[in-house]
């Protein structure tokens, strides 16, 4: 058994230009024999479940995480023992003398396995990490190490006679500092400076704890200043306020960490919120025609092992709506200032499932019959519940459905998709006076909800759509008449 024998399976990205997944399951223990294409694990990226396959023969060694735990994209996540070791021979070959330089071994791996697939990792750079140069000069080291402690709220009156040390300042920027794609955006997002944080990982590579430590400490002057900036003693007061967050009642609260698809919804909901301006409109429909046609359907055969509901008939009025007024399905391109007009719908349904909500999408549900539509949705919503649903699937959506009815909702002003331009609520359906015929009569009715993208869509455009789809519900004989 040798080093070189060992192959190191890193983590994927799928195709979505994600940066981490949570581990969710092993499906091997080390002392298992895999094969080829054996699925290992599952990951949860940020919208879906995913399972990766391994891409060689061999026996586990070792799994490096454990479940639950967030790991980032190209970070080796299991050990296999390869057979034969023809192949692992020669990427270990540079690095034969000590196993933990693997990111320095895959300079070759691509020779083997060109295509970009789950399973077979990501593209590495030929470029190998060197070491951070440290500071020679004693000069320029006590002029970082003064700045550092005055950036971490220990700066002490010492630090002043340091001006001479001003000139090593420039080489500061002439050294990027080492760190992960993941930590500089949590870098950038809370506004730090890479350059001014002291590196605790491998090969002075700054983490996201040194960045977390670095905002704490930059935090602690600022709070103490409105106190009292001349008095010393002041000093030792913020000391205790970065301890507020232990006083949480762990007994009578819980915390829970924002990641995987809640993390997702979060951001899209937020970018959605603040970039497109919603617009709502509601209407209050009388349903019965269409409850009776869901309940003859059912007997139909062509229909036959179909799910046949509610949601099918108001799909299929949708996609009726957005045929006689086609601008209604459209994107609004801000980087190129153009409205985009799609010839072709991708009806999102959202979907509530154990891990959050997501938004699985029907591709090309204009082109499809009715008992086609239904066959998409009920395997969009099985797949969706036992979470297994593709990150493919959750791409490239036009338009969306969302059923609050089914919680006994009557309505709500539902936020957009990101990169769509409306999307329609569907209340609680339920049996309510109406005047029918000139007469008070209890009929099946629900309330309908669109919003839209104010930029690209008009209130008159909105409001046709709406109307639109309520009158096919109110009259179904629409869908022949119109289509």
């Amino acid at each position: 058994m040798t080093n070189a024998s060992v192959r190191e399976f890193k983590m994927p990205d799928v195709g979505e230009g994600l940066t981490e997944a949570e581990i969710l399951k092993w499906y091997v223990q080390p002392g298992d024999t895999v094969t080829d294409g054996q699925v290992v694990c599952e990951v949860e990226t940020a919208k879906a479940a995913v399972e990766l396959p391994i891409p060689y023969d061999g026996v586990v060694r070792a799994l490096h995480f454990p479940e639950g735990t967030t790991v980032d994209v190209g970070t080796s996540i299991i050990a296999v023992e390869v057979a034969g070791g023809a192949a692992p021979a020669q990427e270990g070959a540079a690095a034969a003398p000590a196993p933990a330089a693997e990111p320095e071994q895959p300079a070759e791996q691509p020779a083997a396995r060109q295509p970009v697939l789950v399973g077979y990792g990501v593209a590495t750079s030929s470029t190998r990490r060197r070491p951070r140069k440290q500071a020679q000069d004693p000069a320029a080291q006590q002029a970082a190490s003064a700045v550092q402690s005055e950036l971490n709220g220990h700066g002490a009156a010492p630090a002043a006679p340091a001006v001479p040390a001003a000139p090593a300042a420039p080489a500061a920027p002439a050294q990027r500092p080492l760190a992960k794609p993941p930590v500089r955006k949590l870098a950038k997002d809370l506004g730090v400076d890479l350059a001014t944080v002291t590196p605790t990982g491998p090969d002075g590579v700054v983490t996201r704890e040194d960045v977390h430590a670095a905002v704490a400490a930059a935090q602690a002057p600022q709070q103490t200043a409105p106190e009292a900036p001349s008095a010393a003693p002041a000093a030792s007061a913020p000391a205790a306020q970065p301890a507020a967050p232990a006083s949480y009642d762990s007994v009578r609260e819980t915390r829970i960490p924002v990641k995987g698809v809640r993390k997702a919804t979060a951001a899209a909901m937020v970018g959605s919120a603040f970039t497109a301006p919603h617009v709502t409109e509601f209407v209050t429909v009388d349903v019965t025609r269409t409850m009776k046609l869901v309940e003859e359907l059912k007997q139909d055969k062509e229909f036959a092992g179909l799910r046949v509901n509610p949601l099918l008939l108001i799909a299929k009025a949708l996609l009726v709506a957005i045929r006689r007024n086609p601008d209604i399905n459209a994107s609004w391109d801000e980087a190129a200032q153009e409205i985009v007009v799609k010839h072709y719908v991708n009806l999102g349904i959202a979907a509530a499932t154990p891990r959050g909500l997501i938004v699985p999408n029907i591709k090309d549900a204009h082109a499809r019959t009715l008992p086609e539509l239904a066959a998409s949705l009920g395997e969009l919503v099985s797949t969706a519940r036992e979470g297994k649903t593709s990150p493919s699937a959750m791409q490239g959506g036009t338009v969306t459905i969302t059923n609050v009815g089914v919680f006994g909702v009557d309505t709500g002003t539902p936020l957009l998709n990101p990169g769509e331009s409306a999307i329609l609520a569907v209340g609680a359906i339920k049996p309510q006076p109406w005047v029918h015929k000139g007469k008070v009569k209890p009929r099946q009715v629900t309330t309908l909800a669109l919003s839209f993208d104010h930029r690209l869509v008009d209130g008159e455009l909105g409001s046709k759509v709406l109307a639109d789809v309520a009158a096919v519900l109110e009259q179904p004989k629409r869908l022949i008449t119109w289509a």
